[in-house]
């Protein structure tokens, strides 16, 4: 019995301490703890999260072309939502009522307890009157991120933009992006997203029933910070490619300078082009819509996208396939006569030349010259077994130069251009139906050959180093890194020796002289090596074009003009580039003012005219161009 009454008292004990013991719990956490009392008082904990900075970009002098700007995004949380003044915030963020209704219904849509965007980027003012009045808004907060800034309003095709993601991308990226995220949709930002762009953090806040910020939970204990993307370092430089969009205004064209050294991209121009600040904002989605239907096509990125007969700038690559091929020598002369004349076959030439050699033709542009030796290339090679075995050697030098093949520069959409299989003409001949005839466009860069201007560029970097070249690209270096991508730090062979490009560039540098087709875009004390080309264009007048890089020995530059619609190459591409030249070799410009107005105030923009029939063949087609 007393065992009995020992136990009895011995649980009751145990139940007692116990109930003590919560009892005294209870009262520390809602009487001592500020932590819980906190909680019980303002019953909401928001998590926010924390955007990072993207990375900014800056040209090779460390000037910057993309910055960031902070902006403020309203949240909303639907099940949070009470009574309130809705025509008040609307007022304060620019909205009418049905928009307010369609943004709430879409937000509870997509979830009744999540957070998500009720209104994107507001500005500072806005924010700045919202601030005081959002306590009236319970379920509405504002988060605070940031938007890109383009302080020179350059380079726009370069940089590209930024967008908010879509399904897609949040699905592609195994769930990194959240809705509300940002993502690079062209040019850089695309292109090194994944260094670019960062990485989120979280900030977990109390917030009273009226919607007021009470402080971090916890003291951030929970809190992870973001971190910023990392910068780059790209390879423009700012005051070429603002001279370049200068020149280039009210001009359809492009421009394309490179370092052959290296291979990085100096300046990168495509005209007509844009403020890159209009795809930033509120107003994004209706600036890119005007810019969509805008006849001129500013989103088109020319350079890479846009292809074209290169005309005669590809005489220099014609000669030096000749030499390496072994069926001309420097001193070969073919007549001209006017043109180049086989059967019912003419191409003509604008002057009628004396038998010329090697550096001769390329100074005076002589298509007959280009025509014999393509005919000797093509129908009495004896490296090769037959006229198609011989087209097939050449377009494999054209390969090696990087015509019709994508450079994998850092850009979306790049065009390859236009490089016909032999078998494309066994189709429509016959194979071993054709000979150099046939084809005789081709000899003076035209009929089914088409390259970009980054093409043409790239080409004269080659010939500008002796027979190589670096894939072109626009970025220098990450973070404080120098790092390049392992494809742009290959050197590409062209399979021409060395030797044969003196006499190329002898003809080069005197197309500058008195005599030359570019003595007009000569630059006292600069030895520039070039060549004009005058493109056909079935749809309209002629595509003005020049190549060219300088200086003659340690060459820093090379550089491919496009003006569409603007005839002779040495009327308005080659002052351009030669411009553009002096700029970076000297960073001034010595020409007298009415040389650059001109070309600064000339509006090239093509009329809105009746297209011209094309061709039926290329071929059948009488050449007349040569400058």
């Amino acid at each position: 019995m007393n065992a009995y009454f020992e136990r009895k008292y011995i649980i009751q004990g145990i139940i007692i301490a116990a109930a003590l013991i919560l009892v005294a719990r209870l009262f520390y956490m809602q009487i001592l703890d500020t932590q819980y009392r906190l909680s019980a008082e303002d019953n909401v904990l928001r998590r926010n999260v924390v955007y990072p900075a993207r990375g900014i970009i800056v040209d090779r002098n460390n000037n910057i072309l993309v910055q960031n700007q902070p902006v403020y995004d309203l949240m909303v949380i639907p099940k949070d939502i009470r009574a309130f003044d809705t025509l008040a915030l609307c007022r304060l963020i620019n909205l009418d009522k049905e928009e307010f209704l369609e943004k709430l219904d879409k937000a509870e849509r997509y979830s009744y307890y999540k957070a998500s965007l009720f209104e994107k980027q507001l500005s500072d003012t806005l924010y700045a009157s919202l601030q005081e009045a959002l306590y009236q808004f319970p379920g509405f907060f504002v988060q605070n991120r940031t938007v890109r800034n383009y302080p020179h309003t350059a380079a726009a095709h370069v940089l590209g933009y930024v967008d908010e993601v879509t399904e897609g991308d949040i699905k592609r990226s195994d769930n990194f992006y959240r809705q509300g995220d940002y993502i690079g949709r062209s040019g850089i930002e695309r292109a090194y997203e994944e260094v670019i762009r960062g990485h989120r953090g979280v900030y977990f806040q109390m917030v009273d029933a009226f919607n007021r910020p009470k402080g971090s939970f916890q003291n951030g204990r929970f809190d992870t910070a973001a971190v910023a993307g990392e910068p780059l370092v790209s390879s423009l430089d700012l005051e070429l490619q603002q001279l370049g969009e200068a020149l280039m205004q009210n001009k359809v064209g492009s421009i394309v300078a490179i370092e052959p050294e290296t291979g990085e991209i100096l300046a990168f121009v495509s005209s007509p082009s844009y403020d890159p600040n209009l795809l930033v904002g509120r107003k994004r989605g209706n600036n890119y819509m005007k810019l969509l239907r805008d006849e001129n096509n500013p989103l088109f990125i020319r350079p890479t996208q846009a292809q074209y007969p290169p005309g005669s700038t590809f005489k220099p690559l014609m000669a030096l396939i000749g030499l390496q091929e072994g069926i001309v020598t420097p001193e070969t002369r073919f007549p001209c006569y006017g043109g180049y004349r086989m059967g019912r076959l003419t191409v003509r030439c604008t002057h009628n030349h004396p038998p010329l050699n090697i550096a001769q033709s390329i100074q005076g542009s002589c298509n007959a010259w280009y025509c014999h030796e393509f005919a000797r290339l093509i129908d009495h090679n004896p490296q090769a077994a037959s006229a198609s075995d011989a087209y097939k050697r050449w377009r494999t030098y054209l390969e090696n130069f990087g015509l019709g093949l994508s450079s994998k520069i850092e850009l979306p959409y790049e065009a390859a251009g236009i490089l016909k299989k032999a078998s494309y003409y066994d189709d429509i001949y016959g194979t071993g139906s054709w000979r150099s005839s046939n084809i005789i466009s081709l000899a003076i860069g035209q009929g089914e050959l088409g390259v970009t201007p980054l093409q043409m560029a790239n080409m004269m970097a080659a010939i500008a180093n002796k027979g190589y070249y670096y894939r072109p690209h626009l970025v220098k270096s990450i973070g404080d890194e120098k790092y390049i991508r392992p494809e742009f730090t290959r050197k590409m062979n062209t399979g021409i020796d060395e030797k044969h490009f003196e006499v190329v560039h002898e003809g080069m540098q005197k197309v500058f002289e008195p005599g030359g087709t570019a003595v007009y875009s000569r630059v006292e004390g600069i030895d520039i090596c070039g060549k004009t080309g005058t493109a056909q264009n079935p749809h309209g007048k002629d595509h003005s074009i020049f190549t060219a890089f300088a200086p003659r020995e340690n060459p820093k530059i090379a550089i491919a003009v496009v003006v569409e619609n603007a005839g002779y190459g040495s009327t308005w591409a080659g002052p351009i580039a030669s411009l553009m030249i002096e700029k970076y070799l000297r960073d001034t410009i010595s020409r007298p003012d009415y040389y650059i107005d001109r070309l600064l105030e000339a509006n090239l923009l093509p009329e809105k005219e009746e297209k011209k029939p094309a061709p039926e063949t290329a071929q059948n087609k009488t050449a007349d161009v040569s400058r």
